[in-house]
């Protein structure tokens, strides 16, 4: 192991000009156009396995492809399952990027890039704890399969139905997913939850088609006030959703999980200057940091319809969608949900309009156990790693992979991310600080000899 650490440290320079390359590569899963550019980071990917020693190979599904890749040398050992993702989000809007997005730039400690954190440098910490322990052992101390899709930021939508036709090649004793952040600089973490999503789109028709507003103001129906008057009828002025039933399997966290955020350096102030606004809305009575990870939501993304171009058009739309969702919490199902909000959206219609709910994705929210060898096998690496015990936290967010690890292959995973708070996922100038990097390489080699000599 010390080795392999020592390995990682010398050649720190050539590990960040290697993921300067795959950054390189724009592959937005999200655009039609950029296909190519993602079927070409799948291939750089399953050829760096490759070099490497790995059994890999690129797999097409009926979207973007996938990258499969196993190295099953360690009999008796444990298993690890090593996922992430090469897709990244559009970098829109480009006028507010103060460096090319696809042209990765290193200022001090900083690397900046489109995919710098989510999730391309954080996959790539566990191909190079990978080589650090190839190159200076000959074998892994566990055996690793890996599993990179090209799909996350679209939901996943190939892996929902490939993961359980093939079970039984990617079994594992453990799934390891690094694919968030630290609480802060030098406070690791490992997330023990996730919160499930539904995401749909509701459409809303008035009249045949669109009418002059002077005609006929006042008698006919538009799709788009009809569209505000649905998504605002979703909440109440408390903030809390008014679906039927929304809430009634919700769980809520331990006592002991309330006690240990509240000694976590997160405060209400510090989450306002990171937003930069001067209120925190959402369900009254319910502290923020709760809020964040342990409620569910409903969030309107936005609305559709009618003349938003310059200038003027007295036109009263005919037709307007909303795109809407819903982060879920143990032991809600997104099913159910999805049921429950189809009912009550043509109730909150108004007159001489109809409406359809169309469900565009969804996942289970997920818990891990702490007790799992794997979960303890990463407290102990990462406190090697960062000199303290890392926290306990949950993701306010989803990772629609980890649902099916959990709930299809039937194993924990381990959610060890080493990205920080303030990355700008999804935003404007992502970032990673390359100390986070290395540190991660560190403590995936740390993980890999600790599960394998029989942690737990």
């Amino acid at each position: 192991m010390d080795r392999a650490v020592a390995y990682a440290r010398e050649h720190r320079a050539r590990f960040v000009a290697e993921l300067l390359d795959l950054i390189r590569i724009p592959s937005i899963s999200t655009a039609p156009e950029r296909a190519a550019d993602v079927a070409r980071a799948a291939r750089w990917l399953a050829d760096h396995l490759a070099a490497l020693g790995f059994d890999a190979r690129v797999e097409p599904t009926d979207g973007h492809p996938l990258v499969r890749a196993e190295w099953l040398r360690a009999p008796g050992r444990p298993t690890v399952l090593c996922y992430g993702h090469f897709d990244v989000q559009p970098p829109d809007p480009l006028a507010l990027w103060t460096r090319p997005p696809f042209e990765p730039s290193v200022e001090g400690d900083v690397l900046y890039a489109r995919g710098a954190s989510d999730d391309k440098g954080q996959l790539f910490i566990h191909l190079k704890a990978a080589e650090a322990i190839l190159r200076t052992a000959g074998a892994l101390p566990v055996n690793v399969k890996v599993l990179l899709e090209g799909e996350e930021e679209i939901g996943s939508p190939s892996l929902a139905a490939y993961l359980p036709r093939h079970r039984r090649a990617l079994a594992a004793d453990a799934a390891l997913v690094s694919d968030g952040a630290l609480v802060a600089p030098d406070l690791p973490a490992i997330t023990t939850g996730l919160r499930g999503l539904l995401y749909v789109e509701i459409a809303v028709r008035g009249a045949r088609h669109d009418l002059h507003s002077g005609q006929f103001g006042g008698v006919a129906p538009n799709a788009v006030a009809a569209a505000a008057q649905i998504v605002a009828g979703l909440k109440d002025r408390r903030g809390r959703v008014r679906i039927p039933g929304f809430y009634a399997r919700v769980r809520p966290p331990s006592p002991a999980e309330r006690e240990a955020w509240a000694r976590l350096p997160i405060t209400e102030a510090a989450l306002l200057r990171e937003m930069g606004t001067d209120a925190a809305p959402g369900e009254e009575g319910v502290p923020p940091i709760e809020r964040l990870w342990a409620r569910p939501t409903l969030d309107v993304h936005g609305i559709a319809g009618g003349f938003t171009g310059e200038g003027m058009k007295t036109v009263i739309p005919s037709r307007a969608s909303a795109k809407v969702s819903m982060r879920l919490v143990p032991d809600q199902r997104p099913e159910r949900i999805l049921a429950r909000l189809v009912r009550v959206v043509p109730r909150l219609a108004p007159p001489g309009t109809s409406v359809e709910v169309r469900e565009l994705a969804s996942a289970r929210p997920v818990l891990v156990p702490l007790d799992a060898p794997a979960v303890r096998a990463a407290a102990r690496a990462l406190e090697a790693t960062f000199g303290v015990a890392p926290a306990y936290v949950r993701s306010g967010g989803s990772i629609p992979v980890v649902a099916g690890f959990t709930h299809i292959l039937r194993m924990p995973t381990v959610l060890m991310g080493f990205g920080l708070p303030d990355d700008n996922l999804h935003a404007p100038n992502e970032k990673f600080a390359l100390a986070n990097f290395h540190r991660g390489i560190e403590a995936t080699i740390r993980f890999f000899y600790d599960l394998g000599a029989g942690g737990g």
